[in-house]
């Protein structure tokens, strides 16, 4: 396979799987929201599955050629501490967008005639009150203003990419092994919005939020989905970004170098084939105390 076809199966494979989260995450929404009474009104927790299984059927559907990164906050993540390459990230994230464009399309054509009965039965409208609109994304819960939804998204996608490093991190005995790190993210996700959900719906995913608030303001939201009330659309896009890299960092310096496997990765040699650019801990050794054991550390 031709490098240029790889990358385009990449970049498609990130649009899917955005697009089969959005797909089942606000098809979940719709169903919480649209339906009086509702069969998740008085079981959340089964939002919250949903949103993680459709994570998970994604990573399961498209890991394989991209690794589902699924979301512009763990690809920044991935570059930034785990060399994936920087030429890839705006690609990688605009195809991530463009995939919850698709999914909020998609879950548009399928609601299209109970959004609207909805919002004729509710006395709303799309533009000025943005009817329907938590369906395709997210909004500052009660009592939560724009700063502290920030702080939240902030803390919520750091957790989120803290837990996906671990899940993940070659030297952790601990992950899950084979292919089942798919469902542990899923319930990752899962956890999250059952612990936190409510502050301002848990976006942790520029992609999820932005791609489906893009589509709707071309289906009639309008300023309702941008800039939002208080111009809030920002918010789950620039707070996850700087969220994840904090959550991947916290794992990549305050857990990972002390992982037993991460110490082990050494070899041993002699000071003069050291290369001082590469970090290494130096301990003696006990055949000869004289000559130290540098051992070299990936």
């Amino acid at each position: 396979m031709s490098e240029n076809r790889r990358y385009l199966g990449e970049l498609l494979s990130e649009f899917f799987a955005v697009a089969i989260i959005i797909l089942f995450g606000d098809g979940v929404a719709a169903m919480y929201s649209l339906y009086d009474p509702s069969p998740y009104k008085s079981a959340y927790w089964g939002v919250c599955i949903v949103w993680g299984l459709g994570v998970t059927v994604a990573i399961y559907a498209t890991g394989a050629i991209s690794g589902t990164h699924a979301n512009p906050a763990v690809t920044l993540s991935l570059a930034m501490f785990r060399g994936f390459s920087w030429k890839k990230v705006i690609p990688y994230m605009s195809a991530q967008v463009l995939g919850g464009f698709a999914g909020a399309a998609l879950v548009y054509s399928l609601y299209v005639p109970v959004i609207d009965h909805f919002n004729t039965a509710h006395n709303l409208t799309r533009a000025v009150d943005g009817g329907s609109a938590g369906v395709f994304f997210t909004h500052p819960g009660d009592f939560v203003t724009v700063a502290h939804a920030f702080w939240d998204e902030l803390v919520l996608t750091a957790a989120l990419v803290f837990g996906i490093f671990a899940i993940t991190c070659q030297y952790n005995t601990q992950a899950p092994q084979a292919n089942s790190s798919a469902l542990i993210i899923g319930l990752l996700v899962a956890i999250i919005g059952a612990s936190c959900g409510y502050l301002e719906a848990w976006a942790i995913n520029p992609a999820r939020d932005l791609g489906p608030r893009l589509f709707c303001f071309f289906a009639g939201w309008g300023q309702s989905a941008l800039p939002a009330p208080g111009n809030y659309f920002w918010v789950p896009v620039v707070a996850p970004l700087v969220g994840g890299p904090i959550g991947a960092a916290l794992y990549q310096f305050g857990l990972r170098p002390f992982m037993p496997r991460y110490l082990e990765q050494t070899i041993t040699v002699a000071p003069d084939g050291v290369n001082p650019a590469e970090p290494v801990l130096v301990v003696s050794n006990p055949n000869d105390p004289a000559f130290p054991a540098v051992n070299r550390v990936s």
